[in-house]
């Protein structure tokens, strides 16, 4: 039912294998129903661009495309799929290589019901507009914040600005306007999707730097990312949120306005 191809066709155990170890890779997300994928657009401008800033070339557009529609040729309706682009030429080389795609499935996903707790974690990732693997900082700050009873994590800079989470992206909520935090991170496929439908609903949307010393005048806060617009949160470190149940069904009609498109 689920497949792992690269460059569309099967992959053997002898091309997975050094897979394995490999830490030098961008990689893209997505939920697929039906065959098709909201905002297919931004997934692969996103591969686009990591793969410029990673090794200086990219996979053409079409290209990619008849991968994603080789890995869902013969699957069920819905899938998760993860297309992840590396060079063959592997990590600690300069050597150069045309990147390579490496396709899978698996069983679709929709994400918690919530509402969650976050654990504030003063933390920035490396190259934060890149969704590259490897990032072992981001499951240690998840299981480090499951063993104090939280669900997951918020990360915190420097600046002491709230910037998102371990797989997620933040959203909030001021009763008006959604309010997006403004720092260095990565920006989400769902994140972007639900910005350009909320514009066309006529919704008030905000970017401010937002402090753990905001939370307490917001009127709510979400998680979104593939595989959902909005996951309620009651509360970040130890300042309570409410669930803002009418924020959250915004979230999903403006996700959910976006039209599917197939690969």
């Amino acid at each position: 039912m689920f497949v792992a191809q690269r460059n569309g066709r099967p992959a053997t155990a002898e091309e997975l294998a050094p897979l394995a170890f490999a830490g030098y890779a961008h990689f893209t997300a997505m939920q697929v129903r039906g065959g098709r994928v909201r905002g297919l657009d931004l997934h692969l401008e996103r591969l686009r661009r990591a793969s410029m800033e990673l090794f200086g070339r990219a996979v053409p557009d079409d290209r990619v495309r008849s991968y994603l529609r080789a890995a869902l040729r013969d699957g069920p309706a819905g899938v998760s799929l993860t297309a992840t682009v590396h060079s063959p030429a592997g990590e600690f080389t300069v050597a150069e290589g045309e990147p390579e795609v490496l396709v899978r499935t698996g069983p679709a996903a929709s994400g918690p019901a919530g509402p969650l707790t976050l654990a504030a974690v003063e933390h920035e990732r490396f190259l934060p507009a890149v969704k590259h693997v490897g990032e072992v900082a981001k499951t240690y700050v998840l299981r480090q914040a499951a063993g104090q009873g939280f669900d997951d994590a918020a990360f915190v800079d420097r600046r002491g600005r709230l910037s998102e989470g371990s797989i997620w992206n933040l959203a909030f909520w001021d009763g008006t306007a959604v309010v997006w935090p403004v720092a260095e991170m990565l920006t989400g496929t769902t994140m972007a999707v639900v910005r350009r439908r909320l514009d066309r609903l006529g919704v008030p949307q905000r970017a401010q730097e937002i402090t753990l010393a905001d939370l307490p005048a917001l009127a709510g806060a979400v998680v979104m990312n593939s595989w959902t617009p909005g996951v309620p949160v009651h509360r970040i470190g130890s300042v309570p949120l409410p669930e803002a149940e009418p924020f959250v069904r915004l979230l999903h009609r403006a996700y959910q306005a976006e039209p599917p498109a197939a690969p």
